[in-house]
């Protein structure tokens, strides 16, 4: 008695401790979160100890546990690898999770040879090409888990880099540490994400790892919120109605309760919050829709309700942020000056909530205050009939229906004024001598720079080019040990920049009166 009893007490211990270890459960946040197609590939051959391979397919089905199955969420196939690959059941087999626990339990184990390289042809041909009967849904991620003891596993590197040029994202789950770099090549990078090697009593450690590494790959964007602003924003959906129906649109503020999601799991609200909401719809053959009239940094919670005679289709619910507004001039720019105007740039331009727009501007530091009176539509105005060479104050305010006002203020400088060379004369003296005489305006003058080097056009090598600078009251200038042709030229020198000068060239003949020659 005494040792039955101990037995059963052992018994009973071992259980409980077995259904604590090996129980998995799903995670709320894996349903309703995914849309793809997983085909899983578990070698079944005879490399695999019974034992192996019954903690594989215990693996195997707390991993995909968690799923929500359906035609728009997550379907699995599983392809057994033996001498003559299996099969056992399709994408289109499993509608539930009741039914695919079920024909888990009931996979049996094929022995024979590992003949990975057919099961990954039966796999390219027959389960994984999109839109053939049995295979995957087009336009949807598409995942390869391969189970093995990585014990001899065939030239597998070029189908695996078949499937996954094809667009196929390929994992590995490895009981064994052999193979390591053949392993490597067939997984879709990055490898750490990938692909694991584990001893076959470990396996659940990497449980969560490999279903989130899935749920990264096979994560459904149904719905979308891109091109937010502080009043508007751009919905966009994957389409789901054939031909038939609308889109039923809504969206409000959230309430200070925070996000509600009345309808269970994530994605699946069948409503929008209590309070203000707009309501739009859409035809069904649209997968895009505008949201205006928003307010600026509001929450918002927007549902879209595929409405069908065919199918009861889900609702679908996500949430954005609009931008903070941003009040008109946030930033002032200055271009295109000349001796006489300026433009003056603005933005961002919010012709529908402004009132109005002007500009002013004076001549620093003390100069008349002039307004100019600009449409609200314009975010430039050109200011002209100004003073050259002169700082101006300018600033532009806007005042908007709401009452509140913005001004921003910047300096802008006009172009000086630079007069250009009057007249120019040269006059040989002597055989290498010429003299230099010119005119130029005496406003704002600040010298005169002259150069000069011999004429290209007479001279096959190239000379050196010399230069003098002379000031305001110089109006001529003697150069001596010049070249048998010579070209001088005179620029005025102004506080910002040089004046267009003049240039003629002296040729030592005769003494001759040169005149201006450009």
């Amino acid at each position: 008695m005494t040792m039955g009893f101990q037995f059963i007490i052992t018994l009973f211990f071992t259980s409980v401790f077995l259904c604590r270890t090996n129980s998995q459960t799903a995670p709320d946040t894996v349903l309703n979160c995914c849309e793809g197609d997983v085909l899983v590939l578990l070698d079944a051959s005879g490399s695999i100890a019974s034992y192996e391979f019954s903690h594989m397919v215990s693996f195997v089905a707390d991993l995909l546990k968690p799923f929500s199955l359906g035609e728009d969420e997550v379907r699995f196939s599983l392809l057994l690898v033996g001498t003559e690959p299996r099969l056992d059941f399709g994408f289109e087999t499993h509608r539930t999770q009741e039914a695919l626990q079920a024909a888990l339990r009931q996979v049996k184990q094929l022995r024979g040879d590992t003949n990975t390289e057919k099961a990954l042809d039966m796999a390219r041909d027959r389960v994984l090409p999109p839109g053939v009967p049995g295979g995957t849904r087009p336009n949807l991620p598409r995942v390869l888990l391969w189970l093995t003891d990585g014990v001899d596993p065939g030239q597998v590197s070029e189908p695996m880099k078949e499937l996954r040029d094809e667009g196929v994202a390929v994992l590995v789950v490895s009981t064994g540490h052999g193979n390591y770099q053949v392993l490597r090549q067939v997984v879709t990078p990055p490898v750490e994400d990938h692909l694991y090697f584990v001893d076959i009593d470990d396996i659940n450690i990497i449980l969560e790892d490999v279903r989130n590494a899935i749920i990264e790959i096979i994560r459904a964007e149904r719905l979308k919120v891109r091109d937010v602003s502080s009043r508007s924003a751009t919905l966009h959906w994957r389409p789901v109605l054939a031909g038939s129906g609308y889109y039923d649109i809504r969206f409000g503020p959230v309430p200070s309760g925070g996000e509600t999601n009345p309808g269970g799991g994530p994605g699946t609200s069948p409503g929008t919050s209590s309070g203000h909401y707009q309501r739009i719809t859409r035809p069904s053959n649209a997968d895009t829709a505008q949201l205006t009239g928003l307010k600026p940094g509001t929450k918002y919670q927007v549902t879209l309700r595929p409405e069908s005679n065919v199918n009861a289709l889900k609702t679908l619910t996500t949430y954005f942020t609009t931008t903070p507004e941003v009040l008109s001039p946030a930033v002032v720019t200055v271009s295109e000056s000349t001796t006489n105007s300026v433009r003056v740039s603005w933005g961002p331009v919010q012709a529908d909530s402004l009132q109005s727009v002007q500009v002013e501007y004076s001549a620093l530091p003390t100069g008349k205050l002039q307004i100019a009176k600009v449409n609200k539509q314009q975010n430039y105005t050109v200011l002209k009939n100004l003073q050259p060479d002169t700082t101006y104050l300018v600033t532009v305010s806007a005042k908007y229906a709401s009452g509140s006002e913005k001004a921003m203020s910047v300096k802008a400088c006009t172009q000086e004024v630079l007069p250009a060379l009057a007249d120019l004369q040269l006059t040989t003296v002597g055989s290498d001598s010429v003299e230099v005489q010119w005119k130029g305006a005496e406003e704002g003058l600040r010298g005169y720079w002259v150069t000069w080097e011999g004429d290209h056009s007479r001279v096959t090598q190239p000379s050196e080019r010399s230069s003098l600078y002379l000031p305001p009251s110089s109006l001529s200038t003697t150069l001596t040990n010049m070249p048998a042709s010579a070209r001088v030229c005179v620029s005025p020198v102004y506080r910002t920049a040089r004046g267009e000068g003049l240039c003629c060239t002296a040729r030592f003949k005769d003494a001759l009166t040169w005149g201006y020659n450009s």
